[in-house]
């Protein structure tokens, strides 16, 4: 993904709010999100294209899903992990393995998002620029292989904007959408089920950052220009799926994903079910 918005722990009924775009050439292959086949309880979209390592996603939930049977007796705890390229072309090597990889391996995984970012912490070099984020729904984790200090960080309670540079940097588009995040979560009434369109409507702002304010990430200035939108639109290249994905404390959610291409919107799937939250409790922990 290139915009990633997250609340957590930030709404009275919800755990966990993400909204956030892909960006990616149209001629990429991939599939929408749906629930994985090869791996029960995934939910996510999936690259199709011919990678080095293994077939990734760029965002997924995982353990459980109430409407397909699983009801989460074989299954891990809940899971959530997200993805964004770190920017960085002159970097950028061939012979790297997929990032996608890195939300699928967890989304399949029974590691801590603790553990499993100080596994990779270890392995950084095996990958071009990332940003990754990873959650059991009880903690929420971030993990650049381009931070300086390249070890993981346990996130606070609080509102987060993700783009192709490291967590909250202050790109443009960052600013503007977490700031139209606080907005849409203070009218959400906490309803699954209820419309996401104001969180689509959010992510669908094409508004392009003046000049001044564009980063330099060593691309052409009107590829600058154009992917300083949140959402972004061009012949060849721009917003291929919006994902919205609502959780409640008690493991509930929905999950709507809206696909484009270059004339415009072409599908769109929803899903809700119930993640295999703790045992013991029945419920993740709300803020303190």
């Amino acid at each position: 993904m290139c915009l990633i918005l997250v609340a957590w722990q930030s709404h009275p009924d919800y755990a966990l709010v993400v909204a956030g775009n892909r960006d990616e050439f149209y001629a990429r292959p991939a599939a929408a999100a749906h629930w994985w086949q090869d791996a029960p309880g995934v939910l996510g979209g999936r690259d199709l294209a011919e990678v080095i390592g293994d077939a990734g996603t760029w965002m997924g939930i995982a353990g459980g899903d109430a409407q397909h049977g699983h009801h989460g007796a074989h299954l891990p705890g809940p899971r959530f992990a997200a993805l964004t390229n770190y920017r960085a072309p002159s970097e950028k090597r061939i012979d790297a393995r997929s990032r996608g990889e890195l939300v699928a391996h967890f989304l399949r995984g029974h590691q801590t998002p603790e553990e499993y970012l100080h596994d990779l912490a270890g392995a950084h070099g095996a990958y071009n620029g990332f940003n990754l984020l990873a959650s059991d729904l009880h903690d929420l984790w971030w993990y650049s292989n381009r931070s300086k200090s390249r070890q993981p960080q346990k996130l606070k309670p609080g509102l987060y904007g993700l783009s192709n540079a490291l967590l909250d940097t202050p790109w443009p588009k960052v600013r503007s959408r977490v700031g139209a995040l606080c907005e849409v979560l203070a009218a959400d009434r906490g309803q699954l089920g209820s419309s996401p369109e104001a969180y689509l409507q959010m992510l669908a702002d094409e508004r392009q950052a003046p000049d001044w304010e564009l980063p330099d990430t060593g691309v052409a200035a009107d590829w600058e220009k154009l992917l300083s939108s949140a959402f972004i639109r061009s012949p060849n290249y721009g917003t291929r799926a919006s994902t919205v994905l609502r959780v409640k404390h008690d493991g509930r959610f929905d999950f709507v994903e809206r696909s484009f291409d270059a004339d415009g919107q072409t599908g769109e799937v929803s899903y809700q079910g119930r993640l295999n939250v703790a045992r013991d409790t029945g419920t993740i922990p709300a803020p303190r």
